[in-house]
């Protein structure tokens, strides 16, 4: 049985008709839309349990679609496969995004300018935009909220090109120090342990599954148990994933405090230990 995260990269063309017979849904040519919210749940199935989240302006190659307002396909960045709302993605727009927000949490304004007023959107670390053009610290950027397409404006100051690339994953992880813990999350609002994995290593150029699991099988170079942990490692027990911030601190999403906190990383592996959970893998990403 094809593994559904990975549905549009794996499955044979007798699943996909199942699974379209199944729910019901209208094949269509594969077609890139963008996240049109600041984020928007990634499910199991329509109406379904979170999977993982996707962002304002990532984006998303539907295969399929239901009647009653789901899209069935796989995020561009990762091709993990699942069903979002069609209400959360944009039609297709011309221009693919030139920017990424680099700051923790931004806002997108309906007005330029420091001191007027106007809507705000936020927007996570990670959100990817279409900038015009930067004048005075504020960068005008196309925007879609479903009805009309327009103009909004960005701080310049939280956005990167979107190819650039960071150098170190860690640093990225710890601006996130602080944000809620959430099961499937992938955002500066709430996320989960792969969640703060992934969003870093994207950060720094870095291809990365969604999942811990896929992280254990397709990070890095396993090393030896004896081998002394430096910043950038991960950690990998049964279900969770952390980065090492120093040799002897851990850097993760958990459930234990509901956060992105610290852990002294030996106190985190007893801590999970007696819960009979062993650490599975020490890996080290070969950084470019």
């Amino acid at each position: 049985m094809t593994d559904r995260r990975t549905f549009w990269s794996t499955a044979a063309a007798d699943e996909i008709a199942q699974i379209c017979a199944q729910h019901g849904l209208e094949r269509v040519a594969p077609e890139v839309r963008r996240i049109a919210q600041p984020v928007a749940d990634l499910c199991v199935s329509p109406k379904g349990a979170r999977d993982r989240q996707m962002l304002y302006g990532q984006g998303f190659t539907l295969h399929a679609m239901s009647n009653e307002g789901w899209a069935f396909g796989e995020t561009r960045a990762d091709r993990y496969s699942g069903w979002i709302e069609l209400s959360h993605l944009e039609n297709p727009a011309d221009a693919a995004p030139t920017h990424r927000i680099t700051a923790a949490t931004s806002y997108a304004k309906s007005t330029e300018g420091l001191k007027t007023p106007g809507q705000v959107t936020p927007l996570s670390m990670g959100s990817e935009l279409v900038v015009a053009e930067d004048t005075d610290g504020w960068s005008r950027v196309a925007w879609s909220n479903k009805e009309e397409a327009c103009e909004w404006f960005v701080p310049s100051l939280h956005l990167a090109p979107i190819n650039s690339t960071d150098p170190d994953p860690v640093t990225i992880a710890e601006r996130l120090l602080g944000t809620p813990y959430l099961w499937g999350g992938n955002s500066a609002f709430g996320i989960d342990c792969s969640g703060l994995v992934q969003i870093a290593c994207h950060a720094c150029g870095i291809a990365c599954p969604g999942d811990s699991d896929q992280q254990m099988a397709q990070l890095g170079e396993t090393l030896d148990p004896c081998t002394p942990p430096q910043r950038g490692d991960l950690m990998f027990w049964k279900g969770h994933v952390g980065w090492v911030s120093d040799p002897g601190t851990l850097l993760h999403a958990n459930a234990y405090s509901m956060s992105v906190t610290y852990e002294p990383l030996q106190c985190a592996i007893d801590r999970i230990a007696a819960q009979g959970d062993p650490v599975l893998r020490h890996a080290r990403l070969t950084l470019r």
